[in-house]
């Protein structure tokens, strides 16, 4: 596969997970400069050197290749050595930058035309707007800890295919894992009428904010954690984006929450 430069506006990471290679990675999706959506996996984020990572509305530059063993048009291998950290793209002026971007990308207004699209082209990646969120489903995973396996893959010497000279291997805190599941109901209107859709979300921020709450609010953490995700975030101008199973490939979900505000009636975009 040839290797290629890629400018890459940053819009996803998603929760880490046990890795037996790389300890834990993340999968993280943003669009290249062309404005074409982009996966790239797999990142060991929290391990690789601290000048090289990156958030989310940020462009990167590094070198990539079409991954070989994912035939997915969107999924791509990162070199992380090469990674570089670009300008941060602001939320100032009501998101007009951002939107700018945004605006570049195919915008669905019901899941079921991404799954017809997945049918036909292979899409995997997709910026989803529904009419509403109807609510959020928070399900106890069936085991709070990880398993022996997962422990020993997160703990295993940080020996990162080479990322690292010897005295350059960062050190972090084991990952924590998420004591619960998160679903987003919500609909979407179709010629047919309305279409009601349930998805899991895997998005870092979502992750790390569950964490926040339970930090700071202890046993009173669902209260505050669903207050933001049900009614605040879906009173701005929220939109999902869709990223699909590498090995189930009909399983879709939610990866990354972008929410600009409103647009203003009469709002021009420079």
């Amino acid at each position: 596969m040839a290797v290629t430069d890629a400018d890459i506006l940053i819009l996803c990471k998603t929760y880490p997970s046990p890795s037996g290679k790389y300890t834990e990675t993340s999968c993280v999706a943003g669009m290249d400069d062309k404005g074409n959506l982009i996966r790239l996996f797999p990142v060991p984020f929290r391990l690789i050197a601290k000048d090289q990572q990156f958030k989310k509305w940020q462009w990167v530059k590094a070198k990539i290749e079409k991954a070989p063993k994912d035939h997915r048009p969107e999924s791509h291998v990162i070199k992380v050595d090469t990674i570089r950290s670009g300008a941060d793209v602001p939320s100032k002026k009501e998101w007009a930058e951002r939107r700018v971007h945004l605006d570049r990308l195919k915008l669905f207004t019901d899941f079921e035309a991404i799954e017809a699209e997945r049918a036909k082209s292979n899409r995997s990646l997709a910026l989803l707007k529904p009419a509403r969120i109807i609510g959020l489903n928070v399900s106890p995973v069936s085991n709070p800890d990880w398993t022996e396996e997962e422990l020993a893959k997160l703990e295993q010497e940080q020996k990162q295919a080479g990322l690292f000279e010897e005295d350059e291997k960062p050190t972090i805190k084991t990952l924590r894992k998420l004591g619960h599941d998160f679903y987003f109901r919500y609909e979407c209107e179709t010629p047919q009428g309305t279409k009601s859709y349930r998805h899991k979300i895997v998005d870092w921020e979502a992750g790390a904010l569950y964490l926040r709450c339970i930090q700071t609010y202890g046993d009173d953490w669902e209260a505050v954690f669903r207050t933001k995700m049900e009614k605040e975030l879906p009173a701005k101008d929220l939109m999902l984006l869709m990223g699909n199973i590498h090995r189930f490939q009909e399983q879709w979900l939610i990866i990354s929450l972008i929410y600009p505000p409103h647009r203003k009636q009469g709002t021009l975009l420079l």
